[in-house]
């Protein structure tokens, strides 16, 4: 998969921020009532007269159709096509995510974020993380990795700090905050605890923030703490992303890309319109 959108650190004109936060986000749709018809409306939104996200995260049964419609405008090299697996619950079973991780890359996917088993973990089940994560590795071959922490779930310092530490040791690409399924998602001290495991056991891991980072602002500040931890030169799309919908909408709109025709103008409106609150 190219560097797409890749770039410096985000400095310079509010408009190379834009850009440099927008190259860094998967375009996330996981709504329960998602459908064929919505996700391929939400693949013709995207247009290289804008500035492209760096992913795009719907469920596996939605990859072939997005596969096909962004292919058709040229744009597969550039998007990677991201699904979940053992999501949300985060169960144990390792055979049953692994055979999930087999699925979502069967059907196109180019990166995989699975749910680490963390009410496993706040029971004592140490062991559980472990095994499920070996298995989605090894499932996942030498494709990007994501392991969901669901922090907010997980909330004691202790308890993030161990998942982060498994997840890395396992064999993690990134690691990600949240599912954008429970009362609480992202949040800057779970990000600092995660970016702090990072510094200390892998540089190489990524950080995936998801859930609740709805405008730039909101984005500035991780970027802020990740750079403090990190480094500016760490942050890009190999390392660095943002799960969000609202997040891409709200950049797309606020840069004021003129559309240049009615089609580009209703795709749009059609963007806005398909937002979710994640």
């Amino acid at each position: 998969m190219s560097r797409n959108n890749q770039a410096a650190a985000p400095t310079g004109s509010e408009r190379e921020r834009q850009r440099f936060i927008t190259g860094l986000i998967d375009l996330t749709s996981l709504r329960d009532d998602d459908t064929k018809a919505r996700i391929a409306a939400l693949c013709e939104t995207l247009s290289p007269l804008y500035d492209l996200p760096a992913g795009l995260c719907i469920y596996r049964q939605f990859l072939p159709a997005a596969d096909k419609i962004l292919a058709a405008k040229g744009l597969r090299k550039q998007i990677r096509l991201v699904s979940v697996a053992n999501f949300p619950a985060g169960g144990t079973d390792s055979a049953k995510a692994a055979a999930e991780v087999k699925e979502v890359l069967a059907l196109g996917a180019d990166e995989v974020d699975i749910v680490f088993p963390y009410h496993a973990l706040m029971q004592g089940e140490v062991r559980a993380g472990r095994s499920l994560l070996r298995a989605a590795r090894a499932a996942a071959g030498g494709k990007v990795l994501k392991i969901i922490l669901e922090s907010g779930v997980l909330q004691q310092p202790c308890w993030i700090k161990q998942a982060a530490e498994i997840a890395v040791g396992e064999g993690a690409d990134f690691l990600k905050t949240s599912t954008g399924k429970a009362a609480t998602n992202a949040t800057l001290p779970a990000a600092r605890l995660m970016l702090e495991v990072i510094a200390e056991h892998n540089r190489n891991c990524g950080l995936k923030i998801a859930g609740g980072v709805q405008t730039q602002a909101q984005a500035e500040d991780y970027l802020a703490l990740t750079a403090e931890i990190l480094g500016h030169g760490w942050i890009d799309p190999l390392h660095f992303r943002f799960g969000s919908s609202v997040l891409y909408t709200a950049l797309r709109e606020s840069r004021g890309n003129c559309a240049v025709s009615s089609v580009d103008k209703a795709a749009a409106e059609q963007l806005t319109a398909l937002s979710t609150t994640y």
